[in-house]
This record gives structure tokens, C-alpha cells and sequence, in this order.
């Protein structure tokens, strides 16, 4: 055989071997095991490296499991193997929505139903991503006009009137009490609705509130106090009531801290933040909110809680919620020793507890930079920094945090923003600690959810891990942007 020919017959097997192994990952991602579908779909580039739809497939991997950068290198590198490849187009499009970069997914989505005129799915999705990069233009031409009014002062209160036909739970003297707490987290829990005069009331109090808080809040626990930190919530509300039955309700002796990420995918963030927000006018001082990057426009465009509040409230609530959302701290520092956000640290070294003070943070977060980094960043196992697998912010090596740590003298951070199989993970020997509160994420990871206690005497975390407890069939994602629910296809 000539030389040529046993490498035809070589190059043949190993092409046979990727298939198998693209195979192998298809079956994976069937069944939802994301992370083993990445692995083989790795294996199969590495054995052979210029089949587009390897990149492909393992770019919608990547997307269900959040890794919006990642997604986006693949798809890219699809395109460059084949330009032709349409799903490359869509895989490129929707990481490009998820990272709320509108304009370039316009561009594929445009290249799509230019080869594809009669493609009906194709022609939906550009219209609507057409739609969002000209609402986008309109808002960024409304907030160039300096004074940009609240919300609050368009908002009659006053002459809000309660139908007669209304029994749910009703605010005392416009003042949330815990008799009203317990009424409205069984309301909810049947479903029903909030009067909007009492939710417009009670968001109106809360950014109030929240306006007057520091970016960086330090609190003190006492020798005999703890504290209950709990990660992302996404808008499983019936997880929540279960880490109040779990745990107890939030009390001047039962304080807690919720760590971002309270809405969006979950189909029930409307309950969740209203209860939660219905807890910090409560107990003020002792029940403490941290933003998280889903707090924020854009992914509440695309993940569901702008199209939960239309679909409950009206889309001036909305954009109430969005008011409120820019008030919420940054970070917390507990006894001078544990500081806790929801991304992580930060893309350079030397940023201090002072300048997260310093953090103006009543806007949307920017691209890049500390207030960026505090909701985006993700820790890595290796030293140094590496670009981040979201698309956004940076990851961040055990070298960083020690040396974080050390300048800031601050024992550990904890943070949350992945979800973690066991509901927690400790790393950077123990420095960097990730706790993730909502079980069976999306009703399809499987993970358990955790919460943290901490107690004054000595600040060792304390692990508790629960699991997912039924709800009512409400989907998630059931609210989110048609692009987002149909582009993971």
C-alpha cells in the first residue's frame, strides 16, 4: 500500500472514531448530561478538527450550561470551517442574544433568512431580534435625555382602588407586618396575585430603602449570632418556602442574606422578589439582598422576569423593578473577615474594600470593570486569569484570591452565580467558597441547592443541602423571550 494511501486509511479511522464519539455526546445531551456531551464533543475536535458540526453541537452545549463565551468561539469557528453551515448561524445568533449583543445577532439572523426565504422559524426570529435592537435604539435615545424620570412619579397610588372581589393580603397602614408576610407567601402559593397597589407600595418603600444602603454593606455578627447565606433563587418560589420551612423564617435572631440571581428562568420570580423584598422592609437590619447580574435588563429581557411582570402586572412595573434593581448593594463584608457577591473577583489586582464603596451603582452594569466583575466574574483551579467561558467579566485563579484576600485582610469570600452538583463547593483551599439555592435548576439539572450558616464565635461555614420539592406546572423559562426558548433547540 503506498504511503499515501495508509494515511488515507489512518485519517479514515480516526474520522470514524470522532463520529463515534459525537455519537456518544449526542446520547449525553440527551439526556441533559450536558458537561459528558462537552467532553466527547472535545474528543471528537480533537480527532478531527475541521468538522463544523462537532463545534456546532458542542456550542449548544455550551449554552445550555450558561457558557454563552465558549458558545460563541465554537460557533464562530463553524462558520469559518463552513460557511454554509446554517446552524452555525443560529448557534452564533442565539449566544450573541444571550450575551444582549442584539446587533450582531441581527447580522446572522439576517444571513439565515437571506439563503432561507421560506424558512417560517428563521423569518420569526429575525423580526423579533429586529424588534429588540430597535427598542433597544429607542430606550438609548430616551436616556440621553438627562432627567429621566422615575416610575414613581407617574404612579397614582392614592387612587388605586381595591375591587371588592379582592381577599388576599393587604398592607397595614401602607406597612408590611409579619401577619402580611405569612398571608402573602400563602397567596402565592396558591397562585393568586398580589394586588398591584400593595406591589407598587412595597417597591416604592424598598428602593427607597435600598437607595440609602452603601454599595459595600458591613454587617457584625455577635459571638452568639449566625446567619443564614443562600445563593441564587432564579425564581423557584416553592424552593424558597422550603428553605423557610427548612431553616425557620427570617427573624431579628434568624437573619439572612439572599446572594443575587433572585429571578429569571424560574416561572415564579414575581413571587419570589415580592417576598423577599417583603422580608428587607420587614426586618431591615436584619434581612440583607445582594444584586445579581440577573438583575439587570438585559437578561431580564431574555430570561423571563420583564415577560413574568407583563404578563402578572403591566410593563410599568417593570420598569420599576428595574429602578429597584440598580439600588441593590454589591457586596457585603461580615465581621471584617468574609466578604460575600454574587460573581466573584476581579479582572486586575489591587482593588480594594474601598473602592467597592466607591461603585455607583444605580445604572445597569457595565462591560467591564469592578461592578462588571462583582455579578460576572467565576473562580478556575489554575493561577492567573483566563478569559471567562460566560463572554463577560473574567475567571479567576487561587493566586488571585489569595492575594485579594491578603491586601483586604479578609479570610474567605463566598459567592454563587454556577450551579453546583452537591449545592456548594469549596475551593481555593478553602478560600473561595460557591453556594447555589435553587435544587433541580431549571427543572432539569438535578443538582441539590444549599445554604450557608455562619456563625460570630468563629465564621466557619456550615453546610446545609436540600432537595427540589414539587410546584405547580408552570415551565420554566415559560415567560422568557421566544428567541431564547426556541434558539436552544
Amino acid at each position: 500500500m503506498t504511503e499515501n494511501g495508509s494515511e488515507k486509511m489512518a485519517e479514515e479511522e480516526q474520522n470514524s472514531s470522532a463520529e463515534k464519539l459525537k455519537e456518544k455526546a449526542n446520547n449525553y445531551f440527551k439526556d441533559k448530561d450536558y458537561e459528558n456531551a462537552i467532553k466527547y464533543y472535545t474528543e471528537a475536535v480533537e480527532l478531527n478538527p475541521t468538522n463544523a458540526v462537532y463545534y456546532s453541537n458542542r456550542s449548544l452545549a455550551y449554552l445550555r450550561t450558561e457558557c454563552y463565551g465558549y458558545a460563541l468561539a465554537d460557533a464562530t469557528r463553524a462558520l469559518e470551517l463552513d460557511k454554509n453551515y446554517i446552524k452555525g448561524y443560529y448557534r452564533r445568533a442565539t449566544s450573541n442574544m444571550a450575551l444582549g449583543k442584539f446587533k450582531a445577532a441581527l447580522k446572522d439572523y439576517e444571513t439565515v433568512v437571506r439563503v432561507r426565504p421560506n424558512d417560517k422559524d428563521a423569518k420569526m426570529k429575525y423580526q423579533e431580534c429586529n424588534k429588540i435592537v430597535k427598542q433597544k435604539a429607542f430606550e438609548r435615545a430616551i436616556a440621553s435625555d438627562e432627567l429621566k424620570r422615575s416610575v414613581v412619579d407617574s404612579l397614582d397610588i392614592e387612587n388605586m382602588t381595591i375591587e371588592d372581589d379582592y381577599t388576599g393580603p393587604k398592607l397595614e397602614d401602607g406597612k408590611v407586618t409579619l401577619k402580611f408576610m405569612k398571608e402573602l407567601m400563602d397567596w402565592f402559593k396558591d397562585q393568586k396575585k398580589l394586588h398591584r397597589k400593595f406591589a407598587y407600595q412595597m417597591l416604592i418603600q424598598v428602593k427607597e430603602l435600598l437607595s440609602k444602603l452603601p454599595s459595600l454593606v458591613e454587617v457584625s455578627l455577635k459571638e452568639t449570632e449566625k446567619m443564614t447565606i443562600c445563593g441564587d433563587t432564579h425564581g423557584q418560589y416553592f424552593d424558597l418556602l422550603n428553605i423557610f420551612e427548612l431553616n425557620s423564617l427570617p427573624s431579628p435572631t434568624n437573619p439572612y442574606l439572599f446572594n443575587g440571581d433572585f429571578v429569571d428562568r424560574g416561572s415564579f420570580s414575581v413571587e419570589v422578589i415580592l417576598t423577599l423584598f417583603g422580608f428587607k422592609l420587614l426586618y431591615p437590619e436584619h434581612f440583607h439582598l445582594l444584586r445579581g447580574n440577573h438583575e439587570t435588563d438585559n437578561m431580564n429581557q431574555m430570561y423571563g422576569f420583564e415577560g413574568e411582570v407583563k404578563a402578572k402586572y403591566t410593563g410599568q412595573m417593570f420598569q420599576l423593578f428595574s429602578e429597584v434593581f440598580q439600588w441593590l448593594p454589591l457586596a457585603q463584608c461580615i465581621n471584617n473577615k468574609v466578604l460575600v457577591m454574587h460573581g466573584g473577583l476581579f479582572s486586575e489586582d489591587g482593588v480594594t474594600l474601598d473602592d467597592i464603596r466607591k461603585i455607583d451603582r444605580n445604572r445597569q452594569p457595565p462591560d467591564s470593570g469592578p461592578m462588571c466583575d462583582l455579578l460576572w466574574s467565576d473562580p478556575q483551579p489554575q493561577n492567573g486569569r483566563s478569559v471567562s467561558k460566560r463572554g463577560v467579566s473574567c475567571q479567576f485563579g487561587p493566586d488571585v484570591t489569595e492575594r485579594f484576600l491578603e491586601q483586604n485582610k479578609l479570610q474567605y469570600i463566598v459567592r454563587s452565580h454556577e450551579v453546583k452538583a452537591e449545592g456548594y463547593e469549596v475551593t481555593h483551599s478553602g478560600k473561595c467558597i460557591t453556594v447555589f439555592s435553587a435544587p433541580n435548576y431549571c427543572d432539569q439539572m438535578g443538582n441539590k441547592g444549599a445554604y450557608i450558616h455562619l456563625r460570630g464565635s468563629d465564621l466557619n461555614p456550615e453546610f446545609h443541602q436540600f432537595i427540589a420539592v414539587p410546584h405547580p406546572n408552570v415551565k420554566p423559562m415559560a415567560y422568557a423571550n421566544s428567541l431564547m426558548q426556541l434558539g436552544m433547540m
